[in-house]
């Protein structure tokens, strides 16, 4: 898809297609009325009849319209004007590309990014239509034979600005928004890459492949290395499974020399059949997104290397597959992790939290100004938040609140659970330093809880994706989540510090 920021006046406009919106009950926005003006009332008549009363998700497609140099004009419902917010927003986006894309309009001049939408700035539109775009347009169909082909699709779209005097804010959010889309399709396309494919080994093909094409710096670590380095919690996974479990490090040094590093760090779990403790079959083939914690880390690394970002930010993705075997770690094994805490593995299923936790130990070398992980880790968090929010835990306050502001901005939000000492109490063990379950109650905080054990030395957040990593059902696939959560959290960061 091209995109191209414009700034003039609708009629003037020559393109296959020019986009207005209707409020209900059939009011115009200002680039529809002066449409409306050069027409001759040509619009508003059809709007009189009744063709389109302006409810969200509604359109009318017009053709030849009096007075203008456009090919049509699409009118799309944007429901109630005082109601209209960034939901209402984000579905006229989605209800226009989509329609373009089904009437065969080559390119189109959208004048939607023109709309005051409640507590957001013309940069927000432009990024949120971008990524908007690209999320409608998006398909994974490398495995078909055959493809479902549009026999005409949508490929240029320019976004109208009010005035000049916003062109530059518009370009620049234009080029953020194109490098949040890089990242969120590199993630979508590794969670939805089969197990066979996807291997440990292919995720740190991946984080090598990226070091060739943008500046940054790219390390594997294999087995013997994790041995030397006593991550004895990691590779207790990995002992069920044929694929040699991998280490990635990969390093974007976009700030100062002397300023210390944001730290990422990304559950890869390329398959997670439970281990011994084994899933039940249904629906089993969708633990191949068990690794989208560490594909939305080299996601993010992927977007803030197009942007240029000056910040300096580390990926760490520890990855294996949980696979039972007659070498595979037992319920009741202890293991010890990098740290020299002793884990009891209780539940061979709740092995993510025990690839983070040496991952986070390794962590404290970078000596970070902040570490955050991203994890695909309970099931409990679809239960607390569904499938809307990321579940967030923090032993730094203002960490979290940065995150949560950060996913606001980009409509890609998360939600605060406690991280109280008291929830402590439920990992006790008889045999080891703790145990790697708390029971059934709380269990996305039990689960923090655990990993909190192991980041005593760094402000840490951490975000249970469980619920917004993918979809299920008929569109089903994952969603890129929480690439643009993290891009904005850095990009903000990257602007306080003057970086």
């Amino acid at each position: 898809m091209e995109f191209s920021i414009k700034s003039g006046s609708p009629e003037k406009q020559r393109s296959a297609c020019v986009v207005v919106g209707v409020f209900e009950p059939r009011k115009l926005t200002v680039p529809g009325e002066i449409l409306n003006k050069a027409s001759n009332q040509y619009i508003s008549d059809l709007l009189r009849r009744g063709d389109l009363e302006g409810k969200s998700g509604t359109t009318l497609l017009l053709h030849n319209v009096p007075g203008t140099l456009c090919d049509r004009i699409l009118l799309v419902g944007l429901g109630k004007e005082k109601e209209f917010r960034e939901k209402e927003f984000r579905t006229a986006i989605a209800t226009t590309i989509r329609t373009l894309n089904e009437i065969g309009a080559f390119d189109a001049t959208i004048t939607l990014t023109e709309l005051a939408v409640k507590k957001c700035d013309l940069p927000w539109r432009i990024r949120q239509t971008v990524l908007i775009a690209a999320e409608t347009l998006y398909r994974f169909d490398h495995y078909k034979s055959k493809k479902d082909e549009v026999r005409r699709p949508l490929r240029k779209l320019t976004l109208a600005v009010e005035s000049r005097t916003d062109l530059a804010a518009a370009e620049k959010a234009l080029e953020e928004g194109q490098a949040i889309v890089l990242g969120m399709n590199l993630c979508k396309d590794l969670g939805n890459l089969p197990g066979n494919v996807c291997t440990p080994g292919y995720l740190a093909e991946q984080a090598l492949e990226l070091a060739k094409t943008y500046p940054l710096k790219a390390e594997i670590l294999e087995r013997e290395d994790m041995e030397k380095l006593g991550m004895g919690s990691l590779l207790s996974v990995a002992r069920g499974s044929h694929q040699p479990p991998k280490f990635i490090i990969l390093r974007h040094d976009g700030g100062k020399n002397t300023a210390k590093p944001v730290v990422l760090v990304g559950k890869g779990i390329t398959f997670d059949t439970g281990g011994i403790s084994l899933k039940p079959g249904a629906e089993m083939d969708e633990m191949k997104y068990d690794m989208c914690g560490a594909a939305s880390v080299l996601g993010t690394m992927k977007a803030i290397a197009q942007m240029g970002l000056k910040l300096n930010v580390v990926g760490i993705i520890p990855t294996t597959e949980n696979m039972p075997g007659g070498n595979a770690t037992r319920p009741g094994d202890i293991v010890t992790s990098m740290s020299g805490q002793t884990i009891e593995i209780l539940n061979t299923d709740a092995e993510g939290r025990l690839i983070l936790c040496d991952a986070l130990t390794y962590a404290e070398r970078f000596e970070p100004a902040c570490v955050i992980d991203i994890a695909t880790l309970t099931g409990a968090c679809v239960i607390a938040l569904g499938h809307v929010a990321s579940g967030l835990l923090a032993n730094d306050d203002t960490l979290a609140r940065d995150l949560l502001n950060a996913g606001q901005n980009a409509y890609d939000r998360a939600w605060q659970l406690p991280l109280w000492e008291d929830y402590q109490e439920q990992l006790k063990s008889p045999f080891a330093d703790m145990a790697n379950i708390g029971g059934r109650a709380a269990g996305t905080i039990t689960a923090a809880s655990f990993l909190a054990r192991f980041t005593k030395k760094f402000h840490w957040a951490h975000l249970d994706i469980a619920g917004t990593a993918w979809k299920s059902g008929e569109k089903k696939g994952a969603t890129g989540r929480p690439v643009p959560l993290l891009t904005h959290f850095l990009m903000a960061r990257a602007r306080s510090r003057g970086e």
